[in-house]
């Protein structure tokens, strides 16, 4: 089934060679959740759907004696504008994998991920123009394995923001808040921080961004604060299909050393 599903979406990534039908071409400029730390305040055109693809991703975390690989692939999140300022998004990961070795000694794992819902409803200037806001709220169900689920349900807010004054950089901002998944995979805490970003238009087709996120994560076993710096590229390779890559270094003990990914988007 996992193979079947992973298939059906490249299979729907295929169709970016398929040229839009005239009269088809929206009128929002390009709103994708891909790449990058934080979350756009944009909203899709009503009716159309957008499929973002994660086609790979690496993250690494070493501690005192062990190290810790994780392995992504087939990230899917598909969004449809279910209103002039509202749209709705179903995720899931098809795959993941993770290799922890210690002492010499070496575990791997593999599964599903969780599946998460979310609605973004926009308060102003559903287009992303000048200033944007949102509110997103989100529920991730259990569906995933050990490997990279949760292993109960989870619930969150976000908030996110951004200025566009139409030139050739613009800046975000993502609050968050959630009732996030205990450690030991039963029950929740609270876990906040927020995401702030840079945006830069390096030509008509390519855009690159600068963040910087920090997270408080109050969870029973032990509170952390995690801090990160991320980079990002996206390139337009048609007015409906977007080709990311970034980059995310952890800037404590308490964050992922490094994170490495690559994807697409691709509107409908």
């Amino acid at each position: 089934m996992r193979g079947r599903v992973t298939l059906a979406a490249i299979a729907l990534c295929g169709a970016i060679a398929t040229p839009a039908r005239a009269g088809d071409e929206p009128a929002r400029a390009f709103c994708s959740d891909r790449p990058g730390l934080g979350t756009p305040a944009c909203t899709l055109d009503p009716g159309r759907f957008q499929l973002e693809l994660g086609l790979g991703d690496w993250t690494r975390d070493r501690d005192a004696g062990s190290r810790t690989d994780t392995v992504a692939a087939g990230d899917v999140l598909l969004r449809w504008g279910a209103g002039d300022h509202t749209e709705i998004q179903l995720g899931w990961t098809a795959f993941g994998h993770v290799n922890v070795r210690s002492g010499g000694l070496s575990a791997d794992e593999s599964s599903v991920g969780d599946v998460t819902i979310a609605v973004r409803r926009n308060l102003r200037n559903p287009d992303g123009s000048g200033t944007s806001l949102a509110v997103m709220p989100y529920v991730t169900l259990p569906t995933g394995g050990d490997a990279i689920g949760a292993g109960d349900v989870g619930v969150g807010l976000l908030a996110p923001m951004a200025f566009d004054p139409g030139g050739a950089i613009s800046f975000a901002l993502t609050p968050s808040v959630a009732a996030a998944v205990d450690e030991d995979r039963n029950g929740r805490h609270l876990a906040y921080g927020g995401v702030v970003g840079l945006g830069f238009s390096l030509s008509d087709a390519v855009g690159a961004s600068l963040e910087a996120a920090v997270v408080r994560d109050n969870d029973p076993a032990g509170h952390s604060t995690e801090a990160l710096a991320g980079v990002s590229l996206g390139w337009m390779a048609s007015p409906d299909l977007q080709v990311d890559m970034g980059t995310n270094l952890g800037l404590n003990n308490a964050s992922n050393d490094v994170q490495l990914y690559v994807g697409l988007s691709r509107r409908f």
